[in-house]
């Protein structure tokens, strides 16, 4: 079984906030205690961070779900509730978020230390506390703690690596990567030997450092989702070098230009920013081939020749590009904006207001107390709730709902 997952979904759950607390005082030398409930704390949120720890999204192939924890719920005596505290989710450098549904990106989680909100945790409610005025001397009611977010995502990992070494199936780079690196891929004598990618750091003469790539062999189409390679050509998009090999041997009857030709076509067809990355075309196996036929530089990942230049000249091609990076990337916070108020019509033929403060204004513990009910209503009236609903063609009569509070509604 492999060990290597590069794709996989998510489900995350943020904490609930806890509920706000109805109390009064009660104290034997006072004679009309105040209200003096307490605050629910909040949820826990759930962060997505990239840690050049993780190597791939094995630990999410089972289990696939993330929690937040909640927040404790608020007490007398004006005691607030404990705060949930976030969850860090660790995925690897290079990990693309998508919407599950949609598979549209939300964020790249492309340097150490990078950081997304994938669920919000929910607020806690206030206590009665504070809804003492000169109007509500003594509220009865408080605040329900917010529900936090959840959501399924979709988790894709593109390798991060200098070079990626691309070729038709039994070329040779597996062998290649072990022969220049400390990696120690599976091989053999049968197509699609490679599974899954192989990373290898690789020092040239001069203590150079770079990381290669085996990508596992493309075929014609592999583009088109043929073959094995396009489950692996997201993999080619982050390196900055492409190390292209040409079998000799002419395996399978393609002649090295033919598979030059082909590759090149799959990558194009794939994404086309890729045949402007610089490139090294190097023929394979030159060890079982007649290499005379072939104009270009030979290597042989069992002999070792022409191992040595090959480096070097990944080595400099590396470099040259490094030197246009920012030597220093800041690791990058992205939080997404709260849900805007939007208002929708269900299947049910009930008018559906979506939106984060419209939901908090009718979170509270009894509206069927006429002060709680009168509050929620001051809140919706000051988000101007009502002139929402009459743009959105709302009429006399019809069904409103926002969370859990429906309601008929009156024009005005």
């Amino acid at each position: 079984m492999s060990n290597f997952i590069d794709e996989c979904n998510l489900h995350v759950t943020a904490g609930d906030g806890g509920a706000g607390c109805v109390a009064f005082r009660r104290e034997s030398h006072t004679a009309k205690g105040g209200p003096d409930g307490g605050d629910g704390g909040d949820g826990g949120s759930v962060w997505l961070v990239a840690d050049r720890n993780v190597a791939s999204l094995l630990s999410f192939r089972d289990h696939p779900h993330r929690r937040g924890p909640n927040g404790a719920h608020g007490g007398g005596s004006k005691r607030h509730g404990a705060r949930g505290h976030d969850l860090d989710v660790a995925l690897p450098v290079g990990t693309v978020v998508l919407d599950h549904e949609r598979r549209e990106p939300l964020v790249d989680l492309v340097n150490e230390g990078d950081r997304w909100l994938a669920a919000r945790a929910g607020e806690g409610g206030k206590g009665n506390a504070r809804f003492l005025s000169n109007r509500r001397r003594a509220p009865a009611f408080a605040e329900q703690g917010e529900h936090g977010e959840q959501r399924w995502l979709r988790l894709e990992l593109k390798l991060l690596a200098d070079v990626a070494i691309i070729g038709f199936p039994n070329v040779g780079k597996s062998t290649l990567v072990s022969r220049i690196s400390a990696a120690k891929p599976k091989i053999a004598d049968y197509p699609f030997t490679t599974l899954e990618p192989n990373l290898g750091v690789v020092r040239s003469s001069d203590d150079f450092e770079m990381v290669v790539a085996d990508i596992p062999g493309l075929i014609e189409g592999a583009s088109q989702g043929k073959g094995l390679g396009h489950q692996f050509l997201r993999h080619v998009e982050r390196a900055t070098v492409l190390l292209v090999l040409l079998d000799l041997a002419s395996v399978q009857g393609f002649t090295p230009q033919h598979q030059l030709e082909v590759l090149l076509r799959e990558l194009g067809s794939y994404r086309s920013d890729l045949l402007r990355r610089p490139r090294l075309v190097v023929g394979s196996r030159a060890d079982v081939a007649d290499s005379r036929s072939y104009e270009g530089p030979t290597i042989s990942a069992v002999t070792g020749a022409g191992i040595a230049a090959l480096v070097g000249d990944l080595a400099s091609k590396v470099a040259a590009n490094r030197t246009l990076q920012p030597t220093v990337v800041m690791p990058k916070v992205h939080r997404p904006g709260s849900r805007e108020l939007q208002i929708v019509r269900g299947v049910d033929g009930v008018w559906e207001v979506h939106g984060r403060a419209a939901e908090r204004a009718v979170a509270l513990s009894d509206l069927t107390n006429p002060e709680a009910l009168a509050y929620a209503n001051d809140r919706l009236a000051r988000l101007g709730i009502n002139a929402a609903l009459a743009r959105a063609g709302v009429k006399s009569a019809d069904e409103v709902r926002i969370g859990g509070f429906q309601f008929e509604y009156e024009a005005d």
